[in-house]
């Protein structure tokens, strides 16, 4: 008898060794991933640099018409065994870009939303540019009952390549997506079907210029995440910038011409009608660049964020029933196209900004 348990004992434990052998083989750029979350802030505010693959190529092939659509992608590809994401990014916000007083190219954001768990994000794939991005951890189910504290609830950080709000390539390209309700796209001409989110980190990888960007957008059928409509404000290191549009499931692009700045909230800027709303933070935006000939600092820009930060409270009067009525200002983001710099502050707090670079 005690021959059999000890021979039962050691099939156990040959089996457990393979199946963790196994386990590691299939998640080891996973976790190595993983252990690379940092707690930054209590806001909350995170950290991660991907080490692992997350198929982009794969998913430019067939692509994703709907985020149900993505999220098995994203399940299948990258969470394997593990449930699906949302990917709905549904919020205020604000952007500009401009020319600091040493002719350094900016592109500045307020992300608006409810209270956010916030996440950094760097990626650095092989054959693809690399690039530091933020994601709203809200929209993968983090928030008060859930926090990416422990390995089990770290895993649909795995996700965070294809929920981008906002970020910069190593070649100074940077991009920033903001609702404009009225503009829902779906286009179905033949090509590869992508979804908002996911456009975004297709150009952060693959594109260096905002004409790039341009050309990327017109190979795909773009289709919005949710019920939402949606603009891009994409900038580069020479200092192009450009607002794209969806009207009537046709890609329209508000270039910066002659102008020294280009800002966008959520109205379009395309069509006579100027459909949306954030008229009163694009005012304030323009109004001080203008003021400045579109010329400010780092410090400025923040500046103007501030003065453009977004309160739901205040602006609905105290109407609670308000759509936005929980929602503020959870990011503000600078990034310098020229040094390749990310400057960020969350939750209004301006005296702590932190500092990344993309190389």
């Amino acid at each position: 008898m005690k021959k059999i348990i000890k021979r039962i004992a050691a099939i156990v434990f040959v089996l457990a060794v393979a199946v963790v052998t196994v386990g590691y083989a299939m998640f080891r750029g996973e976790l190595k991933t993983l252990n690379t979350v940092t707690k930054i802030s209590d806001y909350p505010l995170y950290e991660m640099t991907f080490q692992s693959n997350y198929y982009l190529e794969d998913y430019m092939e067939k692509g994703a018409a709907t985020d149900d659509e993505l999220a098995e992608f994203v399940t299948r590809k990258i969470l394997k065994i593990f449930p699906a994401i949302e990917a709905n990014p549904d919020a205020a916000c604000s952007t500009f870009s401009a020319t600091t007083p040493e002719n350094e190219v900016i592109m500045a954001r307020n992300f608006d939303y409810t209270h956010s768990t916030c996440l950094i994000v760097h990626t650095n794939p092989d054959n693809a540019y690399h690039s530091v991005s933020m994601v709203n951890l809200c929209h993968v189910g983090y928030g008060d009952e859930k926090q990416p504290d422990s390995l089990g609830n770290k895993i649909q950080l795995l996700a965070a390549p294809y929920i981008v709000l906002d970020g910069m390539n190593e070649k100074g390209l940077a991009l920033g997506v903001l609702v404009v309700d009225e503009q829902v796209v779906h286009q179905d001409t033949g090509k590869t079907p992508v979804t908002t989110t996911a456009a975004l980190r297709m150009i952060l990888d693959y594109c260096a210029t905002v004409e790039e960007a341009i050309e990327l957008l017109q190979t795909v059928d773009m289709n919005s995440s949710g019920s939402t409509g949606y603009h891009f404000q994409i900038t580069d290191a020479t200092g192009d910038s450009a607002v794209i549009e969806y009207i009537d499931n046709e890609m329209q692009v508000v270039r910066k011409e002659n102008q020294s700045y280009l800002a966008a909230t959520n109205f379009t800027l395309s069509t006579a009608e100027k459909n949306g709303g954030g008229k009163e933070r694009y005012e304030i935006i323009v109004n001080e660049l203008d003021r400045k000939n579109g010329i400010v600092t780092e410090d400025e820009a923040f500046s103007v964020l501030y003065e453009a930060r977004f309160d739901g409270e205040a602006a609905s009067g105290g109407d609670t029933s308000y759509r936005y009525y929980d929602s503020k200002t959870q990011w503000s983001v600078v990034y310098n196209l020229t040094q390749h710099t990310m400057k960020l502050c969350v939750g209004l707090d301006y005296d702590m900004v932190y500092e990344f670079t993309v190389e």
